[in-house]
């Protein structure tokens, strides 16, 4: 497997079944990356389809942690808002950000699964230390400039490949909970 082949791909977070796709693997940690996975790029809003899948997979018993390149004090504040710790200027791919987040949440290689929606800093990040990575497409096409040329590179990567559950409609918010 190629170090930007993605284990996975899926439409979004709230597609990836947390008993299925998680649990049933081993996985009991996840490194989440923030902007365009959990965070659209545009409104700088949490779906509520992400924060239900979120305060699910914390149920079940799953832990997490934030890993972002960002630097802006927003996605500190984001950390805060969802009680999750966070790894900001990962500076992704190299290694060192998601070992210090491994630390943090008390997860081995094994045991643990990168999700982000960059072939060039999640999977490969993940690659590089023999981790798994789910790759999600982005949730929204606006992004900053240097991402947009990478979405070109990732493109040539991935082909015609499309995400496991395309047509899989959005997980609705049950219960009244999201985050």
């Amino acid at each position: 497997m190629s170090f930007l082949e993605p284990d996975r791909y899926f439409s979004r977070l709230s597609h990836v079944d947390i008993d299925r796709d998680l649990l049933a693997l081993g996985y009991r940690h996840v490194l989440l990356d923030v902007d365009n996975t959990i965070l659209t790029r545009d409104t700088h809003e949490v779906p509520r389809d992400v924060g239900f899948w979120l305060a699910k997979a914390r149920d079940a018993g799953l832990s997490f942690c934030l890993v972002s390149n960002n630097w802006h004090e927003g996605v500190y504040q984001l950390a805060n808002r969802l009680s999750l710790p966070i790894v900001a200027k990962a500076v992704k791919p190299l290694p060192p950000a998601f070992l210090a987040a491994m630390r943090k949440i008390g997860a081995v290689r094994a045991n643990t699964v990168v999700v982000g929606d960059q072939l060039v800093t999640d999977v490969m990040g993940a690659h590089f230390l023999g981790m798994k990575a789910y790759l999600l497409a982005p949730l929204v096409e606006q992004d900053l400039r240097h991402t947009l040329l990478l979405r070109n590179f990732e493109r040539l990567v991935m082909g015609e490949r499309q995400p496991e559950n395309v047509g899989e409609s959005v997980q609705t918010q049950e219960e009244g909970r999201f985050l």
